[in-house]
């Protein structure tokens, strides 16, 4: 049970990052989701599209601390830990 936890909490975590990255892009940016990828990717601001799409973990990670969730939120955490290693790979 605490694998599928902590595989869960990981999947909340790169969808809050995906969540955020699309708010971001669709509202302080001119172009659609895709459009405003192949564009961070392309002038190399990828990594900070990252970033700025992990501002939503936080809110992940308080509600299922709150909800006594430690695993899942251990989850959110190696989400978290995954994609700054990318981010900084990129």
């Amino acid at each position: 049970m605490n694998k599928i936890d902590l595989f869960t909490g990981f999947i909340i975590g790169i969808l809050a990052s995906l969540l955020g990255s699309f708010i971001f892009i669709t509202f302080f940016t001119d172009y659609t989701f895709l459009a405003g990828i192949q564009i961070m990717k392309f002038e190399g601001k990828l990594g900070k599209l990252i970033t700025l799409g992990s501002v939503l973990d936080l809110v992940a990670f308080a509600v299922l601390l709150k909800l006594n969730k430690e695993m899942m939120a251990r989850g959110v955490i190696l989400a978290v830990i995954i994609l700054t290693l990318l981010s900084l790979l990129i």
